[in-house]
């Protein structure tokens, strides 16, 4: 019991060492835990939101449309739990300038059921439910009409629509086509994409012309065609596990494979089967009906021919009869005359036909009636002879008029608003999973400081214990129960600040950027018991190295006081010419500091670590607030890109012209497509959506001007570095050509590619090819590949385009359609800004992005919110560490301290000896965690791969000052709590000997 009640109280006289390393395992649970949980939440209630409305596994596309028949292919896949066939209808319509939507069938077999916000779901044809971005776009509100127009595109597969695929129906496919006068009943969250509308997406990205700007959602009712634009697909078994955890995407990746190696081949064989019989059922008909027409019009002919021949022999008759009553009145028999006028006279072929010409030809009428017929036989045969020609040729024509059919199958890592999330979520846990292992080197480090001094000067109490017959079990177990007991209670605080504090700091953010309906917060039994059992690990390892260094001497060692170490000289001593003009003051101060190494170390390590974790927040800082500003006003030398339409391309440009804003400008091609790292297999393979995949915009570049890109573009190439920087070439020594693509560096770092790889480029029209990378281009800001005009016709297979790097010029070429412009503009940023909102309200214009505009308001919300929590939270920790330290120090050397009073010294003396060394010791940790810091942010921001973000480090100048200021300031403010330590120091009772 007296064993107990003295570690009790030896307990409450190190309060202070409890509330260090309490303050320490605090701090390290609540970061360990704290991004995790709060990353983990945003997972889960995703995950269950996306269960919920069965956002689809897979999905696939095809260039020509899905039939029935291919429905039912894939529903005996094996491994498939439901397909549901959708149809969709691109369609336009007026809201301050044209804009486009995509009117979407609402599922039938709960697959992608948007998410009610507001009002009811659509029911009636004519009914559907909008986002709440094109509310806040629109103005417009529940009970509103609008009127939508079906873009000539939407039925371009059904120029060639072949058959159904089934033995139920001999009739063509048609494409979907949707109700166009409609009204508006309830706000939806599409599953497909959570991006918040008012938060960081919105405002840094723009749509081209593959894609639309609004989603409506439509009811069955009121939709034709029977030709589907998606078949989407549940996998059995995916739902049971998180949609972000590997085991998910194995799940999926079995089912994706099979798809592609038994179904998809022989489908796109059997549409283009179907196609093809289409078309020639198509020629068949119209020859048959082109030979009843022919044959309606010779019978016509035929039987006018026959009147006039009945007319002419009519004449011929009467001239012959005539001529032979003539005859027979000038003969001598009467009877013979009256024999002759009684019978028609007999005329052989000969004289006959020479009778019907010489009338033909007296008769006016009758000639022009012979060369009428002549001309309408003529004009039919002419007639037979060219159709049977054309539809020859249509025959010929046939198979290679109709393209290879391609199917394109997806997973959910092919949506843009779920892969933005999955990776602004796993970049942000990176950062969790490494910031606790600095948390935890230093926890350490502290407790082997804090918990050694505790036993050394138990030192003569435990050889007492020692020598009565305790344990040294028993006796260490007074110390490593004050570790634990320290380590439970902060561990539980942390558990506290990790599981509630923080993942709702952090959910406040990323609600801002994501509708994340359903979203709470949740324990995690498992992480927060082993991230306290890590910390328990690591401190009582300390406690029992400084244990077991103390109680491996013998009780009577133990009971003397430890002898004090031997004098020994320092390297400074060895430079004569300094160390004789130091003063007597400096020359104690320079051997404490460098004589005891345990604490020099552990001082200036313990700061520099710190200091480094301010350093690599503001580091993170200072990347992501640059990153505006680099991309729109170095990297993007022009000031306006302007898209349109294809249909509007040339109103676009003319109207831009006529404004006489633009100084130069240079007409270029824009597609939104994905980027894939080319596998072993084909390139062509079809397969999009895999983990290797980025959203890009591609840009096609007129062949005649391929020079001028350099002008709107800086043209840098970068190379792979250390520490998160990279090589960037000579402005200028990059150059587009027709070899290869250029990739953005954000994309190429992403997806690990670099110049003369190969990579699977998806176009706008979700045609794919396999390119080579020429380059990679220094970008920050999005994902940019540039394409040469000749090098595109080469990927996509655009056959007019082949020859257009000899014609006269590429705008007269019309290979492809120049639907945007970049132009440098005159006038103020201001100006600039106000002039691309102007363009946006014609009609003619998609979009208008100002760089000025872009440069002014680029932020990011997210990674600012967590770089605060990890200063502030960096900034606890320094303050921790410099108080244990400091703590330390007085307590080991209290005997020196009483010393120095009755030397008589007095107390403002005692305080500048004694913190003069821990500034010194401060400043040395300051310059040594600077560059650590750099080092580690370096590390970090090259781990944050983020769509369309490339994390070029940098570190300005005031962030190294505000992170020394701010280490600083923590050891003056430590200093206000130890010099009142230093003050209560009593000299007789300090200097009493042991004995």
């Amino acid at each position: 019991m007296a064993f107990v009640k003295d570690m009790l109280r030896m307990w409450a006289h190190s309060w202070k060492r409890f509330i260090s390393i309490a303050m320490i395992t605090l701090l390290g649970v609540a970061v360990l835990t704290g991004i995790y949980a709060g990353c983990r939440d945003a997972f889960r209630s995703t995950d269950r939101f996306f269960d919920a409305q069965g956002l689809h596994d897979v999905q696939v596309l095809s260039t020509a449309g899905l039939s029935n028949g291919d429905i039912a292919a894939l529903r005996k896949v094996n491994g498939v739990a439901k397909v549901q066939a959708e149809r969709s209808q691109e369609v336009t319509f007026d809201l301050d300038g044209r804009k486009s939507a995509t009117m979407q069938e609402i599922g039938t077999d709960g697959i992608d059921q948007p998410y009610l916000q507001e009002g009811r779901m659509p029911k009636k044809a004519g009914e559907i439910a909008v986002t709440r971005k094109f509310i806040r776009d629109s103005g417009k509100r529940i009970g509103s009409r609008l009127t939508v127009t079906p873009e000539s595109a939407s039925s371009d597969t059904s120029d060639t629509n072949g058959a159904d695929g089934t033995n139920e129906t001999n009739g063509t496919d048609e494409a979907p086509s949707f109700p166009t006068k409609l009204t508006i009943v309830g706000v939806v969250l599409d599953p497909r994409n959570l991006s918040n509308p008012d938060g960081y997406s919105a405002m840094t990205s723009f749509r081209s012309t593959a894609t639309t700007d609004y989603t409506f959602f439509a009811p069955s009712d009121g939709v034709t065609g029977t030709l589907y634009t998606s078949a989407t697909l549940l996998v059995k078994g995916a739902a049971a596990e998180s949609t972000f955890d590997e085991s998910y995407e194995n799940t999926v990746k079995q089912v994706t494979d099979r798809i592609d190696g038994t179904v998809k081949t022989d489908r796109q064989k059997a549409r283009r089967q179907e196609l093809l019989d289409a078309g020639n059922k198509k020629i068949a008909d119209a020859r048959a009906e082109a030979d009843k027409k022919f044959a309606d019009a010779q019978s016509q002919i035929d039987a006018n021919r026959q009147q006039f021949n009945q007319q002419v022999d009519q004449i011929v008759s009467m001239q012959a009869g005539a001529a032979a009553a003539g005859a027979a009145a000038n003969g001598a028999n009467a009877g013979a005359a009256a024999a002759a006028g009684a019978t028609t006279p007999q005329l052989d072929e000969t004289t006959r036909e020479t009778m019907r010409e010489t009338i033909i030809a007296a008769s006016p009428e009758l000639t022009q009636a012979k060369q009428q017929l002549d001309q309408a036989q003529s004009q039919l045969n002419e007639q037979k002879a060219s159709t049977e020609q054309t539809l020859k040729t249509k025959e010929n024509e046939l198979k290679t008029s109709i393209p290879q059919v391609r199917w394109y199958v997806q997973d959910r890592q092919s949506l843009g608003g779920f892969s933005a999330l999955k990776s602004d979520l796993d970049s942000i846990q990176s950062l969790g999973n490494a910031f606790p292992i600095v948390f935890l080197l230093v926890a350490v480090m502290m407790s082997l400081t804090a918990m050694a001094r505790m036993v050394e000067e138990d030192r003569s109490l435990i050889g007492t214990y020692v020598g009565l017959g305790y344990g040294r079990l028993a006796v260490a177990s007074r110390y490593l129960l004050f570790a634990l007991l320290a380590c439970l209670i902060g561990g539980g605080l942390g558990l506290i600040a990790g599981f509630l504090g923080i993942p709702a700091f952090l959910l406040v953010v990323l609600q801002g950027m994501y509708v994340m309906p359903g979203l709470r917060l949740e324990y995690d039994w498992l992480y927060g018991s082993l991230g306290i059992a890590l910390f328990v690990v690591g401190v009582l390892a300390a406690t029992i190295y400084a244990c077991v260094q103390e109680m491996r001497q013998t009780p009577a060692s133990l009971l003397r006081p430890k002898a004090p170490r031997a004098g020994s000289r320092i390297l400074l001593e060895r430079l004569r010419p300094v160390w004789n003009r130091i003063g007597f003051l400096g020359k104690v101060t320079a051997r404490n500091i460098f004589r005891f190494k345990s604490r020099l170390i552990m001082t200036v390590g313990g700061v520099a670590g710190c200091t480094a974790l301010i350093v690599c927040g503001l580091a993170i800082n200072d990347t992501v607030a640059d990153l505006g500003i680099k991309q729109y006003r170095d990297i993007y030398q022009y000031d306006l890109m302007v898209v349109s339409d294809d249909s509007d391309a040339s109103a676009m440009r003319t109207k831009v012209a006529s404004d006489g804003r633009v100084t130069s400008s240079l007409d270029v091609r824009i597609e939104s497509g994905d980027l894939t790292v080319a596998g072993s297999g084909d390139g062509d393979s079809g397969k999009a959506g895999s983990s290797g995949s980025e959203s890009i915009q591609l840009v096609a570049v007129p062949e005649k001007h391929l020079s001028d890109l350099g002008e709107m573009v800086t043209l840098q190439p970068v190379s792979s570095g250390i520490l998160g920087t990279s090589g960037v070439g000579k402005t200028g020594s990059l150059k587009l050509d027709d070899d290869g693509v250029i990739v953005a560096q954000s994309a190429a770092s992403a997806l690990g590619v670099k110049a003369g790889s190969k990579v699977r480029l998806t176009n706008g029209d979700g045609v794919q090819a396999t390119a080579k990378v020429s380059a990679v281009n220094r970008n920050l800001i999005g994902s940019d590949v540039y394409v040469s005009e000749t090098y595109y016709a080469k990927l996509f297979d655009s056959k007019d385009a082949k020859n257009t790097k000899n014609s006269k010029s590429s705008e007269d070429s019309e290979a492809l359609t120049w639907n945007a412009m970049l132009a440098k503009l005159s006038g103020s940023d201001t100006s600039q800004t106000d002039y691309a909102e102007s363009l946006e309200e014609d009609s003619s214009v998609m979009k208008a992005v100002s760089c000025a505009h872009m440069a002014d308001s680029f932020k990011f919300d997210l990674m600012g919110a967590v770089v605060a929590l990890i200063v502030a939270l960096a900034g606890g920790l320094a303050l921790v560490v410099l108080f244990t330290l400091a703590n330390t120090n007085v307590s080991e050397r209290v005997r020196e301290m009483a010393t120095l009073k009755v030397l008589g010294f007095f107390d403002r003396e005692v305080h500048h000896y004694v913190n003069r060394e821990m500034m010194i010791l401060t400043v040395m940790g300051v310059i040594l965690g600077l560059p650590l810091g750099r080092l580690v942010g370096g590390m970090l921001t090259m781990a944050l791969n983020m769509p369309s973000l490339y994390f070029e480090v940098e570190v300005k100048p005031l962030s190294y000052v505000i992170a020394a200021a701010a280490t600083m300031t923590f050891a003056l403010l430590v200093q206000l709590f130890v010099n009142p330590v230093l003050d209560r120091i009593d000299p007789i009772s300090s200097l009493k000997s042991v004995e």
